[in-house]
């Protein structure tokens, strides 16, 4: 070890989500600047510079959550009140969304998307996705990505959320696919789309994602969300990293998804694409929850994301996504946690450290990947989910940095 060391001692339980699912008891880890240097039970522990007493805590890979809509102004509790009192969610309500965020200025807008990520590392989240899509014209979107990639550690073009009025579809997907497209690739790992009722048709949606594909980008899909629909099939045809929401599934695309894995021994070259579902999104426009359980059955990997935005899912709790996913969807600790880590790491195609060193796995804890992992007020994962709602986040660290 050459650099500063950490070591962080008594931790009741250590659940690693690697390859190995190792779950320690009585164990320590050791950060070495941003990485993990070692791992093991307590008593092999190696000398460190400085080191930290968890008390018998259980520590956690630090959450991944690959699915957020951070970069927008406004509020749109009257939809929520409104939908509570029995109206259905259509995708139309985004609109209200833009007209708030075109208004606010730069500094107004950077400031809410910080306070955003910052509330969602202090709750345990150490890498997050988050998206454009609040703009929906060349120069909104464009301020949108800018100011976005400043505090978010992916960021994903979603010029494709709807339809803005005044527009034809088609031409809004030219402009999508044209100088939209231009205008936010400096700033943009991804590109996503929405292939929903309400908004983009599956041939419009394959357009958008071709083109952005062939101009350097990965792809998301937003699919399966609003009733059955071609958002999965479409997701497996053009080698998307994952589909999001998956509410209303068919066999036939859950056999779509699993196929797409097959074959896959761990090799970055032969992944499929993930199932990333939303149950805070589901809860709050009461959909059915995506058949989480299912999905696994047939060997399906699946992700678990907050959505948070401000229509459907205005939280970034991943321990509230755990706890759902335990309660009422049918996954055990282990399966939901791992999916709240490395299935998020998974769809982000960042599950391994690169050959060269330059990209560190996140989503897992194992030597050489990136130190970042939570330390729990509970003795263990089970707590997230026996004690659902409570604030169990103690302590935080992001690539080897203190959070909380």
């Amino acid at each position: 070890m050459t650099g500063a060391t950490t070591i962080i001692t008594g931790i009741g339980e250590l659940m690693t989500q690697d390859a190995e699912q190792r779950v320690l008891k009585d164990a320590a880890i050791v950060l070495e600047d941003e990485r993990i240097a070692w791992l093991g039970p307590a008593a092999n522990a190696p000398a460190a510079d400085s080191r930290y007493d968890a008390g018998g805590r259980a520590c956690l890979p630090g959450w991944v959550d690959s699915h957020t809509h951070l970069v927008f102004a406004g509020d749109r509790t009257a939809e929520f009140e409104a939908r509570m009192a029995g109206q259905s969610y259509a995708a139309g309500g985004i609109s209200v969304t833009v007209d708030a965020t075109r208004r606010a200025s730069d500094e107004e807008l950077g400031s809410l998307v910080a306070q955003r990520v910052a509330e969602a590392g202090a709750n345990g989240t150490t890498y997050l996705e988050t998206k454009t899509g609040y703009g929906l014209n060349v120069e909104e979107e464009a301020r949108s990505a800018r100011i976005a990639a400043a505090t978010a550690d992916e960021l994903t073009f979603l010029g494709a959320h709807l339809v803005p009025q005044g527009w034809k579809a088609d031409d809004y997907v030219q402009t999508v696919t044209g100088p939209m497209l231009s205008a936010v690739r400096p700033y943009v790992q991804w590109a996503d789309v929405f292939c929903e009722t309400g908004a983009f048709t599956p041939d419009q949606s394959r357009e958008v994602l071709r083109a952005c594909r062939d101009a350097g980008l990965g792809l998301r899909v937003h699919g399966n969300q609003l009733g059955p629909g071609e958002g999965v099939r479409l997701a497996v045809e053009e080698a998307a990293a994952s589909v999001d929401h998956v509410n209303h599934l068919e066999l036939s695309d859950i056999d779509a998804l699993a196929g797409s894995w097959s074959g896959w021994e761990g090799d970055p070259d032969s992944r499929g694409t993930v199932a990333t579902c939303l149950p805070a999104c589901d809860l709050s426009t009461r959909q059915p929850l995506a058949p989480a359980r299912q999905l696994l059955d047939a060997g399906v990997p699946v992700a678990l994301a907050s959505n948070c935005n401000p229509g459907t899912s205005y939280t970034s709790s991943m321990a509230f996504c755990v706890a759902t996913a335990v309660l009422q969807m049918g996954l055990t600790v282990a399966e939901a946690v791992r999916a709240a880590t490395y299935g998020g790491a998974l769809a982000l195609h960042r599950e391994q450290t690169t050959d060269d060193g330059g990209r560190l796995a996140v989503g897992s804890l194992a030597v050489g990947h990136r130190a970042d992992l939570q330390l729990l007020d509970a003795p263990s994962a089970t707590h997230l989910a026996y004690r659902p709602g409570m604030q169990l986040t103690h302590a935080v660290w992001r690539a080897g940095q203190r959070l909380r």
